[in-house]
Parts: C-alpha cells; structure tokens; sequence
C-alpha cells in the first residue's frame, strides 16, 4: 500500500504544478504577424486571442478580403504558437514522457 501512496502523492503533486504552468500561460502572451507585420494577433498560452491590431493602411474598403484573410492568418499562427508555448511548458512536466502531457493539458 506504500507504493500506492507514493504514487498518489505524485500525482497530487503534478496536478499541483499543471494549476500552476496553466496560471503561467494565461499570464504569457505570443504575437504573431501577417501581412508584413499589417495585422498582428496576440494570444495567450492558454490559447485566447487577447489582442488584434491592424496598421490603417491595411484597412482598404474595396479590398475586406485581403483584411480578412491577414486576420485569419495572424491569428491561426498565434494560436499556433501558443499551443507549442503549451505542449512545451507540460512537457516540462512530464518529463517528456510522450502522450502523458495530454493526460494533463
């Protein structure tokens, strides 16, 4: 029954540390860029898109499609990013054990 334990307070003590990364990566942020950097999206680790900004020259009204697909762009690579700054951090956890991380993210 002692390894048992062992094992039990292990675990505790990993989902302990992943409350604690998944507090960190809320808190982090990754930019990522389009368009020559026209359009940049920011995402948190957590994967949320936090902030968007887009320089005036892009905005052209007779030409929404390009706008919208820098968006798209900036923004699929932000959040991109964030998942590697995530898998990352939970690897970090794991020890890279592979599958594990996913068990806890």
């Amino acid at each position: 029954m002692g390894d048992l334990g062992q094992i039990m307070r292990q675990a505790q003590q990993m989902m302990k540390q992943r409350e604690k990364i998944l507090a960190d990566l809320r808190e982090r942020v990754v930019k990522a860029t389009a368009g020559g950097g026209m359009v940049t999206a920011f995402a948190s680790g957590a994967g949320e898109i936090v902030k968007l900004t887009l320089e005036p020259e892009v905005v052209d009204p007779d030409d929404r499609e390009m706008l919208e697909d820098l968006v798209v762009a900036a923004v699929n690579e932000a959040l991109r990013k964030a998942k590697a700054l995530s898998e990352k951090e939970m690897a970090r956890l794991t020890g890279g054990i592979p599958g594990l991380s996913g068990l806890l993210g």
